[in-house]
């Protein structure tokens, strides 16, 4: 069976929206690393509309720029819409929001490799709900991108990574220092 592996950045006061205001600053060769391994290991790709009209417009125009782009442009594509009836981005199928649980679980059935889905949206919380996303990973970003709930105030800010520790009973315990601190 396929699995369904969520990939969604994060930045610490909870934005997943407004990624083209900070998560290029933390851009590394690490970073393309991973995500060229989690793409790699896919064989197609799952979104909801919201994401899916994005990546469109994004990675078609993109098309020949590098192995990643093309990776992108060329994997099968599945969106969950209740207003889409087809797609304009490669090969696309659009998976009716209504039953969409019953189909997804029929992908997951057919052969081949993990479907990798990015942004955790209303699309997220019907798989987890149905016991249908295998993973979650969350690239917690060390910025306040101020709109989320930990800066409900406008509070921005960056900070650099100190340590990573995880607990036996699996929560995970980011640390971070402010970005002028040196060590």
């Amino acid at each position: 069976m396929r699995k369904i592996v969520n990939s969604t950045y994060l930045s610490l006061d909870g934005d997943i929206e407004k990624l083209d205001q900070w998560a290029a600053d933390h851009w590394s060769d690490d970073l393309e690393r991973y995500a060229t391994e989690l793409l790699s290991g896919a064989d197609a790709l799952l979104m909801g509309r919201e994401t899916y009209t994005g990546f469109a417009s994004a990675w078609s125009a993109r098309a020949g720029a590098d192995a990643f782009a093309d990776r992108m442009n060329a994997l099968d594509k599945y969106v969950v819409s209740s207003t889409l009836t087809g797609g304009d981005w490669g090969d696309t199928t659009v998976i009716p929001r209504e039953g969409a649980a019953r189909a997804i679980a029929a992908l997951k059935e057919r052969p081949g490799g993990d479907i990798l889905m990015y942004g955790f949206g209303p699309v997220a919380r019907t798989l987890l709900a149905h016991g249908l996303l295998d993973e979650v990973r969350f690239w917690v970003h060390p910025v306040f991108a101020g709109g989320g709930t930990l800066a409900a105030d406008g509070f921005r800010g960056r900070l650099r990574h100190v340590r990573t520790e995880t607990l036996d009973t699996g929560v995970v315990v980011l640390t971070y220092g402010p970005a002028s601190s040196e060590k």
